[in-house]
């Protein structure tokens, strides 16, 4: 068997307010089980589920226990890469939506196009496409 990674989990202070801003970004939806401070994540249509197999994975969302990251800080932790369409007008939302920069849209030749923001709470995540700035397509895909 192989050892994939099946979920993730991001902390947070304010657990309701990183559910909109996930949600709004990325579409994800939050469904919080019962009165527990967690909330179950769905990524989407394509993400695979418990017993079966996708092209991406849902998560979990709890409530920190303890100080958040410090923007600017070390990485504590292990960071999310999201593949997504249009890493440029994704990062340009998130930043509306109140997250702020870590990395700026940067083409990774071989890689694609990659950008990190820190979440309203400073949980770095990333954002990924294929697709450089000049429309060639990164990755052999």
């Amino acid at each position: 068997m192989s050892n994939l990674v099946v979920h993730f989990e991001i902390h947070g202070s304010d657990p309701a307010r990183l559910a909109d801003f996930y949600g709004r970004l990325l579409g994800w939806s939050f469904q919080q089980f019962g009165d527990m401070p967690y909330w179950a994540i769905d990524t989407g249509e394509e993400a695979g589920r418990q017993g079966g197999v996708g092209h991406g994975i849902n998560g979990g969302l709890t409530q920190r226990q303890g100080p958040r990251p410090e923007v600017g800080g070390a990485v504590n932790g292990a960071n999310l890469v999201v593949a997504v369409e249009d890493v440029d007008g994704l990062f340009a939302q998130g930043l509306e939506l109140g997250g702020s920069e870590a990395l700026a849209p940067a083409d990774m030749p071989g890689v694609g196009r990659l950008a990190y923001l820190h979440d309203p709470d400073g949980n770095v995540f990333g954002l990924i496409s294929p697709v450089l700035s000049d429309g060639t397509t990164a990755m052999g895909s």
